[in-house]
């Protein structure tokens, strides 16, 4: 499809995107009326898709200047990128680009010289306190969208290297309880049946981490009719999913009972050769965390005998001789990156209306706190938003769904504020 046909695809696709996104256009409609960014300039590190085309026509409609890479080498959706760049938007990216280009188009974004940075995964934060730190005097803040890179950014702040206030977005209810539990759960099943068409009806499902992510994973392969099995490193989340109803084990012992396996877990070699040379033989390897180190995909690469590309998105890999006694084979889905974002299109709409009508109201909140005008500076590190900004961003999709909700009564007010009345 050349250029100007993947354009027309994609401003189809954003306007159906923006048709389920109702929060995210009522914030719209107002910064279209106050502008609040106007002249300044955003830096954006997401995934490339319709739905974040959404947030940049918000931004935009609020008056600032913005560019946008992607923060995964897997998940542009070219068709949206060529309909961005159509619209005179600074663009960078397509989906397989290779690591040097991912760095490059992440430093033709910081070219514009930000005031905000919004992040998926911390590579844009890292790269400005790394490469190119003459860009912080500049920023007044930036966003986070994911836990893995929330994950990273206390770690900069631990050691002191943070040098500008983050607004952790993943820690609103309205995005980890929504798009983490819900998105991730719906879209990875997605991916894994787009990428192999395989029935999980009766197969053993290992999720790897049980935090938001993992809960919404293990939720839909169960609603699915699979028989899963946690593995977890932390006690609490192992408790909650063997209160759950699920099977909690090490994974040495999960993998030779699992058929497909998915990583939720934001941290390194969760799933590695020793574990894949007891797995069964056909075992289904997907990971959703950020990075596509979760699975180690290197080791596996080393050790196997043979690697043949199946379908677009599942690698074959075989252990010694292929149909001997004592052969096996492995399918890495997406090479071990996002298979919800690589093989599928992310999460619904409706679900990252809600995250990113967080992303764009942080923006807003950092202007109002650290911009020309600011008030009550924020100091350097990783911040939250105010609960009252949750719930605005709830009762804004509360409304887009119909659905109404019972006030407190006056009595009702003074009784939560009242500590004399007890027991009658």
């Amino acid at each position: 499809m050349n250029k100007k046909n993947l354009a027309l695809q994609g401003r189809n696709n954003i306007e159906l995107a923006e048709k389920n996104m109702g929060a995210l256009m009522k914030l719209r409609e107002n910064f279209a009326r106050l502008k609040p960014f106007k002249g300044l300039k955003i830096a954006m590190a997401l995934h490339i898709t319709k739905e974040t085309a959404a947030l940049v026509r918000t931004f935009i409609a609020g008056g600032a200047n913005v560019a946008i890479t992607s923060c995964n080498p897997l998940s542009t959706q070219d068709d949206v990128a060529e309909a961005l760049k159509a619209d005179g938007i600074a663009a960078y990216g397509y989906k397989g680009e290779t690591g040097r280009e991912y760095y490059s188009f992440l430093n033709k974004v910081l070219d514009i010289k930000p005031n905000i940075t919004i992040d998926d995964g911390c590579d844009l934060v890292t790269q400005i306190h790394l490469k190119r730190p003459t860009l912080l005097r500049e920023i007044i803040g930036g966003c986070e969208e994911t836990t893995t890179g929330i994950i990273r950014l206390r770690a900069m702040e631990r050691d002191r290297a943070l040098k500008y206030p983050i607004i952790a977005v993943n820690d609103n209810k309205t995005k980890h309880l929504m798009d983490n539990y819900y998105g991730t759960g719906q879209s990875t099943i997605n991916g894994i049946i787009r990428a192999t068409n395989v029935l999980f009806a009766g197969k053993t499902v290992v999720i790897a981490g049980y935090g938001d992510c993992g809960k919404g994973c293990a939720m839909r392969a169960k609603g699915m009719g699979a028989n899963v099995i946690v593995t977890e490193v932390d006690a609490f989340p192992a408790l909650q999913a063997q209160m759950d109803g699920f099977r909690v084990m090490p994974m040495k012992d999960a993998a030779p009972k699992g058929d497909i396996f998915i990583t939720v877990t934001g941290n390194k070699h969760v799933i590695r050769v020793e574990h894949v040379h007891t797995m069964k033989n056909g075992a289904i390897l997907a990971n959703s965390g950020h990075f596509d180190i979760e699975i180690d995909v290197a080791g596996i690469k080393k050790a196997a005998t043979q690697k043949k590309q199946i379908r677009p998105f599942m690698t074959r890999y075989t252990f010694g001789k292929r149909g001997s006694a004592h052969g096996k084979e492995v399918y890495v889905l997406a090479d071990g990156r996002l298979v919800n974002l690589s093989a599928a299109e992310g999460h619904p709409s409706e679900v990252m209306s809600m995250s990113f009508c967080g992303q764009a109201l942080a923006c807003e909140y950092l202007v109002q706190h650290n911009g020309v005008k600011g008030k009550n500076p924020l100091k350097p590190g990783v911040h939250y938003l105010p609960e009252e900004i949750d719930q605005k961003i709830a009762s804004l999709q509360l409304g887009v769904m119909g659905v109404k909700i019972d006030k407190l009564t006056p009595e009702q007010v003074r009784y939560l504020k009242e500590w004399k009345e007890g027991t009658n």
